[in-house]
């Protein structure tokens, strides 16, 4: 069994991005994530430290069909974009991701001058499926590493493309 203990001050923060496109670059480049959940051995949980600089985010907003998330800020400060609403957010707060859809949909802004750091908590159900509103993108994401994004209506048929049978 792996040791259950560790303390955030000792998770290493990697980046989570690289080669954004430029236009972009200002919104989502720098955030960096430090995995704790497989590190400690959990199995039903997912959790890891999020660090995301002034002026970012690390996620477009998305919802959740089928997990629930739950973050708890650090520090610093910022906003949570839920559905089509703005909350404040400052260390000590505990934000509620449950699964849905747009009205659940959920990105968190670093809004303040100095790092945003969080913990995120998620169940690991899978499969799961995500909606990106302001893209209108949906993804499929199935563990381990199966991930196939789309947007909507852009679907093809469940026979489109198959061949007839052979007499």
């Amino acid at each position: 069994m792996k040791k259950p203990v560790l303390n955030v001050a000792d998770v290493e923060l990697k980046p989570m991005v690289t080669g954004l496109p430029p236009e972009l670059e200002g919104t989502f480049g720098g955030a960096r994530m430090g995995q704790i959940g497989m590190v400690v051995g959990a199995q039903k949980l997912g959790y890891n430290i999020t660090s995301v600089p002034p002026g970012r985010r690390a996620f477009p907003q998305h919802s959740h069909r089928a997990n629930e998330e739950m973050f708890f800020v650090l520090e610093g400060t910022g906003e949570a974009r839920i559905g089509d609403q703005r909350y404040p957010i400052a260390k000590g707060d505990v934000i509620a991701c449950p699964p849905g859809g747009p009205d659940t949909a959920h990105q968190i802004i670093n809004t303040g001058t100095t790092e945003l750091r969080y913990l995120a908590v998620s169940t690991k159900i899978a499969p799961e499926v995500c909606e990106y509103p302001d893209s209108k993108k949906v993804g499929v994401m199935v563990e381990p590493g199966f991930r196939f994004l789309t947007r909507a209506g852009e679907s093809a048929g469940y026979w489109d493309g198959e061949p007839p049978v052979d007499n």
